[in-house]
């Protein structure tokens, strides 16, 4: 009994670490709010990502929104729309790590690293020095 009990996690261990590639995080992301969308691309071997659609995507006056609080001054007059937040990932043992996410709600950029969870739930971890000292999104495929 033991014995089958081994094979049987060994098994669906194997299953659910082969079913997952690095490319299977392609495609576009519906963000936790539901407020955006990001669509996640692979450019010279790492994982970027970059806001495709926002559900209020203009300002009062029917502007694009612009990255108001970006840090860089320069910057904040930047639409949001086409804005890449994701960088500079790399896939190693099922995660997408050492990459940055960029905050556009406080101008700030964390490091961050992303999971799935299944093909079509991600949790995207951003952070402050330590993974224990952060926050995690989870976002749904959108397509």
């Amino acid at each position: 009994m033991r014995q089958l009990i081994l094979l049987l996690t060994f098994v669906f261990t194997t299953v659910s670490v082969s079913a997952q590639t690095p490319d299977e995080i392609l495609g576009v992301w519906k963000n936790a709010t539901g407020k955006g969308h990001i669509q996640i691309y692979k450019h010279r071997g790492k994982y970027y990502g970059k806001i495709v659609w926002l559900k209020d995507a203009t300002d009062e006056s029917g502007r694009p929104k612009a990255d108001k609080k970006n840090e860089d001054p320069r910057l904040r007059s930047k639409p949001l729309i086409g804005l890449v937040m994701l960088r500079d990932f790399s896939y190693e043992d099922g995660e997408w790590k050492n990459g940055h996410i960029y905050n556009p709600s406080d101008g700030k950029e964390y490091k961050a690293y992303m999971k799935m969870r299944d093909h079509n739930t991600l949790d995207v971890r951003g952070y402050v020095g330590w993974s224990l000292f952060g926050k995690t999104d989870t976002w749904t495929r959108e397509r």
